[in-house]
Protein backbone atom coordinates (compact mmCIF):
# COMPACT_ATOMS: atom_id res chain seq x y z
CA UNK A 1 0.00 0.00 0.00
CA UNK A 2 1.68 3.25 -1.21
CA UNK A 3 1.39 6.12 1.21
CA UNK A 4 -0.15 9.22 0.08
CA UNK A 5 2.54 11.52 0.92
CA UNK A 6 0.86 14.88 -0.08
CA UNK A 7 -1.44 14.22 2.41
CA UNK A 8 0.89 14.49 5.15
CA UNK A 9 3.39 17.24 3.55
CA UNK A 10 4.13 20.06 5.61
CA UNK A 11 2.31 22.81 3.84
CA UNK A 12 -1.48 22.79 2.30
CA UNK A 13 -2.80 20.49 1.04
CA UNK A 14 -0.94 18.62 3.27
CA UNK A 15 -1.88 18.11 6.57
CA UNK A 16 1.31 17.16 8.13
CA UNK A 17 1.71 21.13 9.57
CA UNK A 18 -1.76 20.68 11.53
CA UNK A 19 -0.21 17.68 12.97
CA UNK A 20 3.30 19.14 14.24
CA UNK A 21 1.29 22.06 15.90
CA UNK A 22 -1.15 20.08 17.70
CA UNK A 23 1.75 17.80 18.85
CA UNK A 24 3.65 21.29 20.05
CA UNK A 25 0.52 22.96 21.56
CA UNK A 26 0.31 19.05 23.17
CA UNK A 27 3.73 19.72 25.19
CA UNK A 28 3.17 23.18 26.18
CA UNK A 29 -0.32 21.89 27.87
CA UNK A 30 1.27 18.88 28.97
CA UNK A 31 4.39 20.77 30.27
CA UNK A 32 2.34 23.25 31.98
CA UNK A 33 -0.04 21.05 33.70
CA UNK A 34 2.29 19.04 34.90
CA UNK A 35 4.84 21.51 36.66
CA UNK A 36 1.11 23.09 38.43
CA UNK A 37 0.54 19.71 39.19
CA UNK A 38 4.40 18.96 40.84
CA UNK A 39 3.78 22.43 42.65
CA UNK A 40 0.42 21.37 43.88
CA UNK A 41 1.25 18.18 44.71
CA UNK A 42 4.43 18.84 46.88
CA UNK A 43 2.15 21.69 48.99
CA UNK A 44 -0.66 19.39 49.52
CA UNK A 45 1.70 15.91 50.29
CA UNK A 46 3.93 18.73 52.95
CA UNK A 47 0.32 19.89 54.05
CA UNK A 48 -0.81 15.69 54.40
CA UNK A 49 2.17 14.98 56.70
CA UNK A 50 2.83 17.55 58.49
CA UNK A 51 -0.47 19.94 58.53
CA UNK A 52 -3.37 19.90 61.24
CA UNK A 53 -6.34 17.87 61.06
CA UNK A 54 -8.68 20.30 59.29
CA UNK A 55 -5.49 20.55 56.49
CA UNK A 56 -5.56 17.16 56.16
CA UNK A 57 -8.90 16.33 56.08
CA UNK A 58 -9.43 19.02 52.93
CA UNK A 59 -6.92 17.72 51.19
CA UNK A 60 -7.97 14.10 51.57
CA UNK A 61 -11.30 14.88 49.95
CA UNK A 62 -9.33 16.77 47.65
CA UNK A 63 -6.89 13.71 46.47
CA UNK A 64 -9.98 11.25 46.78
CA UNK A 65 -12.52 12.75 44.86
CA UNK A 66 -10.47 14.04 41.77
CA UNK A 67 -8.82 9.95 41.64
CA UNK A 68 -12.48 8.49 41.97
CA UNK A 69 -14.05 10.81 39.06
CA UNK A 70 -13.18 9.72 35.46
CA UNK A 71 -10.42 12.49 33.83
CA UNK A 72 -13.11 13.14 30.82
CA UNK A 73 -16.11 14.09 33.63
CA UNK A 74 -13.31 16.52 35.58
CA UNK A 75 -12.34 18.50 32.07
CA UNK A 76 -15.74 18.89 31.36
CA UNK A 77 -16.53 19.99 34.75
CA UNK A 78 -13.73 22.07 35.81
CA UNK A 79 -13.28 23.27 31.99
CA UNK A 80 -17.24 24.94 31.61
CA UNK A 81 -17.85 25.20 35.42
CA UNK A 82 -14.64 26.64 36.74
CA UNK A 83 -14.26 29.44 33.95
CA UNK A 84 -17.92 30.16 34.89
CA UNK A 85 -17.37 30.36 38.48
CA UNK A 86 -14.61 32.60 38.25
CA UNK A 87 -16.34 35.02 35.91
CA UNK A 88 -18.94 35.04 38.47
CA UNK A 89 -16.44 36.05 41.00
CA UNK A 90 -14.81 38.59 39.05
CA UNK A 91 -18.24 40.65 38.21
CA UNK A 92 -19.35 40.22 41.79
CA UNK A 93 -15.99 41.82 42.91
CA UNK A 94 -17.13 44.68 40.07
CA UNK A 95 -14.52 43.33 37.37
CA UNK A 96 -15.07 42.43 33.85
CA UNK A 97 -15.49 38.65 32.77
CA UNK A 98 -12.52 37.00 30.94
CA UNK A 99 -12.04 35.13 28.07
CA UNK A 100 -9.79 32.71 29.35
CA UNK A 101 -7.37 31.47 25.97
CA UNK A 102 -7.42 27.30 25.72
CA UNK A 103 -3.88 26.67 26.51
CA UNK A 104 -4.58 28.26 29.78
CA UNK A 105 -7.57 26.34 30.33
CA UNK A 106 -6.05 23.01 29.46
CA UNK A 107 -3.13 23.46 31.70
CA UNK A 108 -5.45 25.06 34.96
CA UNK A 109 -7.39 21.61 34.03
CA UNK A 110 -4.79 18.88 33.70
CA UNK A 111 -2.88 20.20 36.32
CA UNK A 112 -5.66 20.53 38.92
CA UNK A 113 -5.95 16.94 37.92
CA UNK A 114 -2.55 15.77 38.18
CA UNK A 115 -1.90 17.58 41.56
CA UNK A 116 -4.04 15.31 43.16
CA UNK A 117 -1.81 12.04 42.23
CA UNK A 118 1.30 14.10 42.34
CA UNK A 119 0.38 14.26 46.31
CA UNK A 120 0.25 10.99 47.00
CA UNK A 121 3.14 10.24 44.66
CA UNK A 122 5.43 12.38 46.86
CA UNK A 123 4.20 11.86 50.13
CA UNK A 124 4.86 8.37 49.91
CA UNK A 125 8.31 9.29 48.33
CA UNK A 126 8.78 11.88 51.25
CA UNK A 127 7.62 9.22 54.48
CA UNK A 128 10.03 6.88 52.47
CA UNK A 129 13.37 9.09 53.28
CA UNK A 130 14.92 6.76 56.15
CA UNK A 131 14.01 8.87 59.53
CA UNK A 132 18.22 8.68 60.59
CA UNK A 133 18.94 11.09 58.03
CA UNK A 134 16.57 13.36 59.33
CA UNK A 135 17.41 12.69 62.81
CA UNK A 136 21.08 13.67 61.60
CA UNK A 137 19.87 17.02 60.32
CA UNK A 138 17.74 17.90 63.40
CA UNK A 139 20.75 17.25 65.51
CA UNK A 140 23.16 19.25 63.90
CA UNK A 141 21.01 22.51 64.30
CA UNK A 142 18.86 22.36 60.95
CA UNK A 143 15.79 24.42 60.78
CA UNK A 144 12.39 22.60 59.12
CA UNK A 145 13.17 24.46 55.33
CA UNK A 146 16.48 23.64 55.37
CA UNK A 147 15.91 20.03 56.43
CA UNK A 148 13.75 19.79 53.74
CA UNK A 149 15.52 21.70 51.18
CA UNK A 150 18.89 20.03 51.54
CA UNK A 151 18.14 16.37 52.86
CA UNK A 152 14.15 15.47 52.90
CA UNK A 153 13.63 16.61 48.95
CA UNK A 154 17.47 15.81 47.14
CA UNK A 155 16.57 12.26 49.39
CA UNK A 156 12.72 11.57 48.25
CA UNK A 157 13.41 12.22 44.44
CA UNK A 158 14.74 8.54 43.68
CA UNK A 159 11.49 7.06 45.44
CA UNK A 160 9.27 9.70 43.61
CA UNK A 161 10.74 9.25 40.07
CA UNK A 162 9.09 5.86 38.80
CA UNK A 163 5.64 7.60 39.90
CA UNK A 164 6.17 11.28 38.36
CA UNK A 165 7.50 9.59 35.35
CA UNK A 166 4.24 7.32 34.92
CA UNK A 167 2.55 10.69 35.97
CA UNK A 168 4.02 12.64 32.94
CA UNK A 169 2.76 9.76 30.46
CA UNK A 170 -0.50 10.02 31.80
CA UNK A 171 -0.71 13.93 31.58
CA UNK A 172 1.05 13.34 27.87
CA UNK A 173 -2.27 11.16 27.01
CA UNK A 174 -4.94 13.41 28.79
CA UNK A 175 -4.22 16.00 27.01
CA UNK A 176 -6.25 14.19 24.05
CA UNK A 177 -9.34 15.01 26.13
CA UNK A 178 -9.34 18.06 25.49
CA UNK A 179 -10.59 17.74 22.19
CA UNK A 180 -13.88 17.00 23.81
CA UNK A 181 -13.96 20.84 24.83
CA UNK A 182 -12.37 22.05 21.20
CA UNK A 183 -8.95 22.73 21.99
CA UNK A 184 -6.24 22.44 18.72
CA UNK A 185 -3.75 20.20 20.33
CA UNK A 186 -2.65 16.74 18.72
CA UNK A 187 -5.97 14.50 18.95
CA UNK A 188 -8.29 16.72 17.44
CA UNK A 189 -6.19 18.36 14.50
CA UNK A 190 -5.80 13.98 14.06
CA UNK A 191 -9.48 13.88 13.84
CA UNK A 192 -10.08 17.05 11.98
CA UNK A 193 -6.99 15.60 9.28
CA UNK A 194 -8.63 12.56 9.33
CA UNK A 195 -12.37 14.00 8.50
CA UNK A 196 -11.22 16.03 6.04
CA UNK A 197 -9.68 13.69 3.81
CA UNK A 198 -11.29 10.27 4.73
CA UNK A 199 -7.65 9.04 5.23
CA UNK A 200 -8.76 7.50 9.15
CA UNK A 201 -6.03 4.85 8.86
CA UNK A 202 -3.35 6.79 7.71
CA UNK A 203 -3.66 9.66 10.33
CA UNK A 204 -4.55 7.78 13.50
CA UNK A 205 -1.17 5.90 13.20
CA UNK A 206 0.53 8.85 12.97
CA UNK A 207 -0.52 9.87 15.58
CA UNK A 208 -0.38 7.20 17.39
CA UNK A 209 3.58 6.69 16.39
CA UNK A 210 3.80 10.19 17.46
CA UNK A 211 2.42 9.94 20.92
CA UNK A 212 4.78 6.60 20.70
CA UNK A 213 7.85 9.17 20.00
CA UNK A 214 6.53 11.14 22.84
CA UNK A 215 6.87 8.14 25.11
CA UNK A 216 10.11 6.74 24.00
CA UNK A 217 11.88 10.03 24.56
CA UNK A 218 10.26 10.81 27.60
CA UNK A 219 11.62 7.34 29.24
CA UNK A 220 15.30 8.11 28.31
CA UNK A 221 14.81 11.18 30.01
CA UNK A 222 13.61 10.13 33.30
CA UNK A 223 16.09 7.17 32.95
CA UNK A 224 18.41 9.65 33.21
CA UNK A 225 17.73 11.84 35.83
CA UNK A 226 17.05 8.66 38.02
CA UNK A 227 20.39 7.80 36.77
CA UNK A 228 22.35 10.55 37.86
CA UNK A 229 19.85 10.94 41.57
CA UNK A 230 20.50 7.44 42.35
CA UNK A 231 24.67 7.75 41.87
CA UNK A 232 26.24 5.86 44.68
CA UNK A 233 23.04 3.44 45.60
CA UNK A 234 23.31 -0.14 44.73
CA UNK A 235 22.17 -0.78 40.69
CA UNK A 236 18.10 -2.18 40.74
CA UNK A 237 17.43 -5.46 38.68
Amino acid sequence: MSIPWELIALSPPGWGGNLLRGLLKTLEIALGAYAMGLTIGLAAALGKIYGGPVLRWGLEIYTTLIRAVPELVLILLLYYAGTDLLNQALEGLGYERVDISGLAAGIYVLGFVQGAYATEVLRGAILAVPAGQVEAAIASGMSWRQRHSRIVVPAMIPFALPGLANLWLIVVKDTALLAVVGFSELALETRQAAGATKSYFLFYVIAGLLYLLLTLVSNVVFRRIERHYRRGQPELN
